[in-house]
């Protein structure tokens, strides 16, 4: 494939914007060479400007659960348009969206929205401080939650330790009272508990972990710690930003017993638009103002083109309750596909899948925590990624990224996709003998 045109336009960009992109992990920079500049999307397809046609895998990183340019949330968002693109004042859509949310979700009595999953992470935390009276929060190292301050933090040494800030810009002061602990280890939840010397207000926790690869929480440690959480007050947050209504249509949720004070959602209840959102049981939601004392506010939540798309897609997912069963089959078809290839290529391969996502790592054992994923083969997931994206499969540019699939994504496009990967893996295979 060529991507003259995508080079001069990266270039271009470069000039007038950090980087060249407007998040980071966009700039190609885990896998080498120059990201594609895209021209359209088209069910379960991407075009460059180069005219390089794609099976996309990525799908705007989670949202377009239906692909791209569904007709239903296309007619839903141009009819928002043509009645206004923003009104600074309360619509029905936004009650609309929001009833559909709640009648799903047993742990949401109300939801307030937000415009990025970044936004509702943050406010959550601020809820639940508020909620608790208490400063600490204990988070895991490897989830993703938003580039807030109180988040952007590194583990230092030990299992548990207060958090270091991770990005300049960030106040020491601010991220003391995170504290680190390790996914799926228990033992290192309860060392912060026991150093927190104000109180824990709430754990904040990715159940399906997205942003180390695709690293789901064992049932025995979320028990764990809905456990510790009631022993001490404090609250338990799921942030489903990105596994809500791709692991199931409850999310996460649907896939465990255990119930989360407070849950944020993103991605897939905005239909391709930006938005966010949190919510919880009434008792908590009545400390948020203006009901209550704890302040956020927003002048483009609730915005009725992205409150309108979220609907449309919202109730297509419902009306379709048999659509997850087919999802799930195609990503471990394909999941099953590149495990197969690699194994006859002789390179270590470990796989998984929850609903729609899907993640793989090059390495030989299963992933459980951060620093397990960290022991992944970065580099051969680089060659992987450039070798997959020249037969025209657009795979997550980080070995530490999920996959998604959509109702677009056929059987012949996994076909395709799992001949490619047999192809690179042989070629990597036979350059390395």
């Amino acid at each position: 494939m060529g991507y003259e045109k995508s080079i001069e336009a990266f270039e271009e960009a470069y000039r007038v914007i950090p980087g060249g992109v407007d998040s980071p992990v966009r700039a190609f920079a885990g896998v080498g060479g120059t990201p594609p500049f895209i021209e359209k999307g088209e069910g379960g397809y991407l075009y460059d400007i180069d005219n390089n046609l794609y099976i996309d895998f990525v799908q705007s990183w989670g949202p377009l659960i239906f692909g791209h340019c569904d007709s239903d949330i296309e007619t839903a968002v141009i009819d928002a348009v043509r009645r206004g693109l923003s009104f600074g004042a309360p619509t029905t859509v936004e009650t609309a969206l929001a009833e559909e949310i709640v009648s799903l979700f047993d742990a949401i009595d109300k939801v307030r929205f937000v415009s990025s999953g970044t936004e509702a992470v943050m406010s959550a935390l601020r809820l639940a401080r508020g909620y608790t009276g208490r400063d600490d929060i204990v988070k895991f190292t490897g989830c993703y939650h938003g580039h807030s301050d109180s988040l952007l933090v590194q583990a230092g040494s030990g299992a548990a330790t207060f958090g270091n800030p991770s990005s300049p810009g960030v106040p020491a002061d601010l991220t003391k009272h995170t504290l680190l602990a390790q996914y799926n280890n228990i033992e290192s939840v309860k060392k912060c508990f026991a150093e927190s010397k104000e109180g824990i207000a709430c754990i904040i926790i990715e159940p399906i972990a997205g942003n180390m690869g695709l690293v789901p929480a064992e049932e025995t440690f979320l028990e764990a710690l809905r456990s510790l959480c009631d022993a001490h007050g404090a609250l338990l947050i799921f942030d489903e930003v990105m596994s809500g209504f791709r692991a199931s249509l409850t999310g996460a949720q649907g896939l465990t017993s255990v119930k989360p004070d407070i849950v944020t959602l993103g991605k897939v209840i905005g239909g391709g638009m930006p938005v966010g959102a949190f919510g919880a049981r009434a008792g908590i939601m009545a400390h948020l103002s203006p009901e209550g004392p704890v302040y956020q506010a927003g002048t483009l939540s609730g915005n009725p083109v992205a409150m309108a798309a979220g609907l449309a897609a919202l109730k297509k997912l419902k009306h379709r309750p048999g659509l997850y069963v087919e999802l799930g089959r195609h990503a471990k078809k394909l999941m099953n596909g590149f495990k197969r290839a690699a194994d006859q290529a002789n390179i270590p391969m470990v796989t998984d899948v929850r609903g729609s996502m899907f993640g793989f790592f090059f390495s030989d054992k299963p992933v459980n925590n951060f620093e397990e994923a960290l022991e992944n083969d970065s580099e051969m997931f680089a060659r992987f990624h450039k070798g997959m994206l020249d037969r025209g499969i657009y795979l997550a540019c980080s070995a530490y990224e999920t996959g998604f699939i959509s109702s677009q994504t056929s059987d012949e496009m996994i076909d395709v996709a799992i001949r490619a990967a047999s192809d690179v893996l042989k070629e990597i295979s036979e350059s390395e003998a």
